[in-house]
């Protein structure tokens, strides 16, 4: 296998240190060179990755650390003749507008780049009646608001049966009281701040959203924040009645859940609609005891998402372990840590050596 005619651009996100070093490293392993840019809210974790890399025995140049601005670095490499591929973790706006620039300079460039993007998801737990409640609600809790839903494979969207929803609300209460938020450096919170005032400025809208009862909403606990020292949100649980709404369908990247209880006979018209119920693919949840709806759902699902579970949280695959990757916008698909995701970065060579050479030029049947 050989390397891309070119170099290929890193671009990754805040909030997974370690994909930040995958990302510019496992195209190097079939022989490309990286530019690698981290997020600008995550420089130092990042720059730490890099320089164990070099400890490691990394060659100098093969990966070069660019802290950037985004626009400027896009612009940059998105013109350049060389540029061979990408491998980006980020929003939908950004990956579009990349791929655009891309599509607008195709005539400068010695090959077609390669285009790799993980974009987020609206995820979901779907609570079947004959699910484990004890199960479902610490699955919910741990995937709604670890690492203060700054996960783009954290549960967004809880659906829960009429019959199910005041057991399981009570259930996620009892946990929510025993949630701490707060300093990173106490080992015994569960969470801490979101990342940065812009951040903290959008999930509070969509709070704010829901405190304003729009599309028959109501907050079940949380919703407070204060932002006097960092910038801190409390998990926050909210029902809506309109299958519409912006908390329902809007990626928010912040400890903000939103349930939608559903009448027991609508089972599987929930599920069916939950096929296309966002522009996002990829993660998802089914919490069943019942064996035969478990694997009715599993099927009827099977286009909705990129990465699957069955009665566990629909955040936490390993890189290596779990290929992880979601479709529509949530991006290409590609695996990261799948058998097929470092092929993406080569330009396989196939060699044929004839042993028995041929001297005879006519056809068998010209004879």
């Amino acid at each position: 296998f050989r390397g891309l005619d070119g170099f290929i651009a890193a671009i990754a996100p805040f909030n997974f240190t370690a994909i930040g070093g995958n990302l510019a490293t496992a195209p190097t392993l079939v022989g490309n060179v990286m530019l690698w840019k981290p997020s600008n809210s995550a420089l130092l974790s990042s720059y730490i990755v890099f320089k164990i890399l070099e400890e490691a025995g990394m060659p100098p140049g093969i990966i070069s650390f660019l802290p950037a601005n985004g626009k400027d670095f896009g612009a940059v490499i998105t013109n350049n003749k060389y540029f061979a591929g990408l491998n980006f973790t980020g929003s939908v706006p950004t990956f579009q507008n990349l791929w655009l620039a891309v599509a607008n300079n195709l005539h400068k460039f010695i090959s077609f780049p390669k285009m790799v993007g993980e974009c987020g998801g609206k995820n979901f737990h779907f609570v079947h009646h004959s699910a484990n409640l004890d199960v479902a609600a610490a699955c919910t809790v741990r995937s709604a608001f670890e690492y203060s839903g700054q996960k783009c494979s954290a549960c967004s969207r809880l659906f829960v049966p009429k019959s199910l929803w005041p057991s399981l609300r009570e259930k996620m209460m009892v946990i929510q009281k025993e949630l701490k938020v707060g300093d990173v450096r106490d080992g015994s919170i569960f969470t801490s701040a979101v990342i940065d005032a812009q951040a903290y400025d959008r999930i509070i809208s969509y709070i704010e959203h829901a405190r304003s009862g729009a599309d028959g909403a109501e907050i079940i606990f949380g919703g407070t924040y204060d932002n006097s020292k960092g910038f801190f949100i409390q998990p926050t649980l909210v029902t809506v009645i309109n299958w519409d709404s912006k908390l329902l369908t809007e990626e928010i990247f912040g400890p903000l859940l939103t349930a939608f209880i559903y009448d027991d006979n609508d089972t599987m018209k929930i599920v069916e609609s939950l096929r296309d119920g966002t522009i996002f693919g990829l993660t998802g949840a089914i919490f069943a005891q019942d064996k035969n709806f478990l694997n009715t759902a599993r099927d009827k699902l099977r286009d909705a998402v990129g990465n699957m579970y069955l009665n566990d949280k629909s955040t936490g695959a390993v890189v290596g372990q779990q290929p992880f990757g979601g479709s529509r916008m949530s991006g290409t698909n590609d695996k990261a840590g799948g058998p097929h995701y470092v092929l993406k970065w080569s330009s396989p060579l196939c060699i044929k050596e004839t042993l028995v050479a041929m001297d005879e030029w006519r056809y068998p049947s010209m004879d």
